[in-house]
């Protein structure tokens, strides 16, 4: 696996994995991830495609997010990427799925065809980012397992009995399981704790584009909306809503699979069945 660095135009060294061989495919990462954590996919569609897979700003090998964050910098990002490997394709998760689908509405000409697995879209108040303030005083005062338990709340991935739990014992659970983590740290990925911060630039991102639906009507790229059945129901949400709008959009739904769908092995991802719609979709036609 070959790692190599393009510069944004802000200048902000964004670092991309590159795996496999065929027609450019950037996959990108969504919140508590680095571009690592979909290695697995990539190698499940490395036969077929070229993948790219880049840390965001703020994450592993790429600079900081900076002063100047937001959406715009995120696309501008993923447009340096596009241009510099010639990648036709692209493949958001999550959070990434919203850079994703901005960035082929900014650069209309640059994707030939993009997937987008479970967007966490704001739909008429359905992901509400109120929690932000909260994460920023956590996270202000040291309290790192706070602000994950936190931005877990707020993303309603939790099994129903974290619902249950009183908070102080999932703070509790949350700093035994950093303390695990450090000791077993991957030195190739970042840790829970060393990327629980940038969960304030992807609450940013859903913040940012709440409300935006109706801009989604005039992107005229092949879109495949992915997503789990067992996803929470605010994800299936923006899903529909986006089938909807898109004109050129079609939907797969992953029976039995959640948001953690597209990830590695070892994380509860299934990506041997994502990379089996992603090449179907993309190969179709071709």
């Amino acid at each position: 696996m070959n790692t190599t660095t393009v510069t944004s135009p802000d200048g902000t060294p964004i670092a991309y994995h590159e795996v496999g061989s065929g027609p450019g495919l950037v996959i990108l990462h969504g919140a508590m991830q680095a571009g690592r954590s979909q290695i697995d996919l990539a190698r499940a569609l490395a036969a077929d495609f070229t993948c790219y897979l880049p840390d965001r700003r703020g994450r592993g090998l790429s600079g900081p997010a900076g002063s100047a964050y937001g959406i715009q910098r995120e696309v501008e990002d993923l447009g340096a990427l596009l241009r510099a490997t010639g990648s036709p394709y692209a493949m958001g998760v999550s959070s990434g799925a919203i850079i994703t689908l901005r960035t082929a509405l900014a650069e209309p000409a640059a994707l030939r065809k993009i997937v987008l697995f479970e967007p966490p879209l704001d739909v008429d108040g359905s992901n509400p980012t109120g929690w932000l303030e909260r994460l920023d005083r956590e996270l202000a005062a040291g309290r790192v397992e706070a602000a994950l338990v936190t931005g877990m709340k707020a993303a309603r991935l939790g099994p129903p009995l974290f619902g249950l739990v009183p908070r102080p014992v999932l703070e509790l659970l949350t700093r035994m399981m950093l303390r695990s983590e450090r000791r077993a740290a991957d030195k190739a990925e970042p840790t829970f704790g060393e990327l629980a911060p940038t969960l304030r630039e992807d609450g940013r991102i859903v913040a940012e584009t709440s409300g935006d639906l109706e801009t989604y009507r005039q992107l005229g790229t092949e879109t495949l909306l992915l997503g789990g059945t067992r996803s929470p129901a605010y994800l299936r949400q923006a899903l529909t809503a986006l089938e909807d709008v898109l004109p050129r959009a079609r939907r797969a739904d992953l029976t039995g699979l959640d948001h953690s769908a597209t990830s590695n092995a070892d994380r509860r991802g299934h990506p041997e069945r994502v990379a089996e719609e992603v090449r179907r979709f993309l190969t179709a036609g071709s």
